[in-house]
């Protein structure tokens, strides 16, 4: 028995080591850990919208910017002019379709009157045509006593001249009626052609919804002119410089969305079957090694890229070569937003961490 006994120290520091490296074996697998993490954030390609040389020029790289701050203004004096233009294109309209108005309005004074000459000449036709019937009832009472001799001759001449012109005056006037509904089709045509010149009337007008469109366009090319930052954010790699050309829907410089950081943890695919969104974080960034950030798991990956099937040499699939009896476990990302930073801390995307994934209690 006593010979065991110098055995015994042993055997107690091999169960500890035994039982230290289980505890730590089943602290990896509850809470998984990886050094292969990088931060991550939004990047804004800035992008001028009109074409022109850099006139002021107010960041420098790597400065902080804030939303609305300015970065850049292109030469504003082009657009100026264009701006000018357009108000007096649309000064000009404003004045050209005020004397079509005024052509309508004639037009309408013209139907008018053709329509008031129509009714003056069926008024006359009507009395013409009453004057010959009363005429045409004597000339034809006197023909009758004509015949017995009650009346002379002389008079019923008269009678009869009477109804000559009262006819004649009837046909004069028909064809003034025809001459007048000529005249109220003629000027029916010049109302909408008049109409016509002058398209819609008030601001529903086509001519003057273009001019105000022109106007609007100059506007915005003007405020174009002035390039803001659209968030909070860094400005990063500036290459521009007083003069540089600016190119319609060219990127011109890069900002770093200053509150859109968040790290992507490399997990091995065999640790992150307990992973759920929500569980708690630890990040570790290898610039402060001694101030973690807490954080929480966001989301985790739903793919990867893949390597042996992608399309290569002759449209033929890729495929590399493996060992049998080596198979690597594939890395899935995983995205963790980070909880308020520690003071004095500032990330950089690219920056490499390690995160710790707190899946158990």
């Amino acid at each position: 028995m006593t010979r065991y006994l110098k055995y015994l120290p042993t055997v107690l520091i091999a169960c500890c080591t035994i039982a230290a490296v289980s505890f730590k074996y089943w602290d990896y697998i509850t809470n998984p850990w990886t050094r292969n993490g990088q931060v991550m954030s939004y990047v804004i390609q800035v992008t001028p919208r009109v074409t022109g040389p850099i006139v002021n020029l107010p960041v420098i790289d790597n400065q902080k910017v804030k939303a609305g701050d300015l970065l850049f203004e292109i030469d504003p004096s082009l657009f100026k002019a264009s701006l000018d233009q357009a108000h007096a294109n649309y000064d000009k309209t404003q004045d050209d379709i005020s004397a079509l108005e005024k052509q309508v309005d004639a037009a309408k004074a013209g139907v008018a009157q053709s329509k008031s000459a129509i009714s003056e000449v069926k008024a006359v036709i009507n009395a013409d045509i009453s004057q010959l019937a009363e005429i045409k009832i004597r000339l034809q009472r006197n023909k009758k006593l004509l015949a017995t001799g009650a009346t002379s001759k002389q008079h019923f001449d008269d009678l009869k001249m009477q109804y000559d012109v009262a006819y004649a005056n009837k046909a004069q006037s028909n064809a003034a009626l025809l001459t007048a509904q000529s005249a109220y089709l003629q000027a029916q045509a010049n109302l909408a052609q008049a109409q016509a010149n002058r398209g819609a009337s008030g601001a529903d007008n086509a001519r003057l919804r273009e001019a105000k469109a022109l106007v609007d366009q100059a506007q915005l090319n003007l405020g174009y002119t002035r390039v803001l930052a659209p968030v909070e954010s860094f400005v990063t790699n500036l290459s521009l410089q007083l003069g540089s050309q600016a190119v319609a829907n060219q990127p011109a410089l890069a900002l770093v969305d200053a509150n859109g950081f968040w790290v992507y943890a490399y997990f091995r695919e065999t640790l992150v079957g307990k992973m759920r969104a929500g569980d708690s974080a630890l990040v570790t960034l290898m610039s402060y090694p001694d101030t973690p950030i807490s954080g929480k798991v966001n989301s985790l990956g739903r793919g990867i890229a893949q390597a042996d099937g992608s399309t290569g040499y002759n449209l033929l699939p890729n495929v590399n070569p493996t060992f049998e009896w080596i198979r690597l476990a594939q890395r899935i990302p995983v995205r963790i937003h980070l909880d308020k930073l520690p003071e004095g801390v500032e990330l950089r995307i690219g920056a490499t961490a390690s995160v710790l994934v707190m899946t158990g209690k």
